[in-house]
């Protein structure tokens, strides 16, 4: 069962602290029409200077490596948190893909870095992004100089994973159409220098939705497309009351994801927004898609049997590689 989340008047308001103005407006409308293209841009005027790009955190270099001849044709990037849960999903894309190389033969391309993980399975690439906003972060500056070297052209970002839901069972598949912050706001506030500089946090719509009426393809399969609030840590800024230090109640917590609920928040996560951000100023279509383990309005602490918690992470993965699959002409 699928079903659309009406997004809230409320979360939507500006204030001073938006990312809003004209000059925003005119980025938009460039990247909107870049994207048309295939197309996505760098936004630092320094790289074009440099003799020699090292992506250190991925083990990779412009200098080391030919990346044009290594990740050049991919069109598909698929990234979560685990490094276990990505290898696990590269190898269910090879068998989707039918690919014919061996499965023994899907290395990490980032072996020599403990950092993260990589595997390429055709144009699929799948990329481990430890938790939280600081780890994402760091992988989604790499990753997205790698595409550019490589002259990727017509690339789609999709984060997939775990979440606790808010008023919705466990084992809702949330597809986010805008990642907001801990005050319900589409926001990413990134500290450079000594400013505060804020960024939206709107996903690709049409990509949002595609991946809905591919959701709906699937037996029993629930569905939605709602909020996704992004919080910078997994005990006190999501609310929760078994932490080593909590200072508020059973009550206002209860009170705080009631409001969230409201403003058409349905899941929580600690990726989302940087994602949001960083793929819509380099015009790069980009999904969020997660399923929930939990109802954060019932309790804090995650007690699914095992093979159910396996079952319901895989879900994901089984509806983004029903829309690869598809988009590369591959279903029956």
């Amino acid at each position: 069962m699928a079903s659309v989340i009406p997004a809230s008047n409320s979360s939507m308001r500006s204030d001073r602290n938006t990312y809003v103005g004209e000059a925003q407006e005119k980025e938009k409308k460039k990247n909107y029409e870049d994207e048309e293209k295939g197309l996505f841009m760098l936004k630092n005027p320094y790289l074009d200077s440099m003799d020699e790009d090292i992506l250190y955190h991925l083990d990779l270099g412009t200098k080391t490596h030919n990346l044009p001849a290594m990740f050049g044709d991919v069109k598909f990037v698929c990234v979560g948190r685990s490094p276990n849960r990505m290898k696990a999903f590269a190898l269910f894309m090879h068998k989707e893909l039918g690919l014919e190389e061996a499965e023994e033969d899907i290395k990490d391309i980032c072996a020599g870095t403990d950092r993260y993980c990589m595997y390429k399975t055709g144009p699929v690439l799948t990329i481990s992004h430890g938790m939280g906003i600081p780890s994402i972060s760091i992988m989604l500056h790499e990753l997205i100089k790698l595409l550019h070297h490589a002259q990727c052209c017509d690339v789609t970002i999709i984060r997939i994973g775990t979440s606790g839901g808010i008023g919705i069972a466990p084992g809702t598949v949330v597809i986010t159409d805008i990642a907001v912050d801990s005050f319900f706001k589409p926001r990413f506030e990134q500290v450079i220098l000594d400013n505060i500089v804020t960024r939206s946090t709107e996903l690709h719509k049409e990509l949002s939705e595609e991946l809905f009426n591919c959701s709906k393809e699937i037996p029993n399969f629930r569905t939605l497309i709602g909020h996704t609030m992004c919080t910078y840590d997994f005990y006190e800024g999501q609310g929760r009351l078994d932490g080593a230090l909590c200072s508020f109640s059973r009550e206002k917590k209860l009170d705080y994801l009631k409001r969230a609920y409201k403003a058409g928040v349905r899941n929580i996560e600690m990726e989302s927004t940087v994602l949001a951000a960083m793929c819509g100023l380099c015009g790069l279509k980009a999904a969020v898609v997660c399923v929930t383990l939990l109802d954060r309005l019932d309790c804090d602490q995650i007690n699914l049997p095992h093979d159910v918690l396996v079952e319901y992470q895989q879900w994901p993965q089984l509806l983004i590689s029903n829309f690869i699959t598809r988009r590369l002409g591959l279903c029956d």
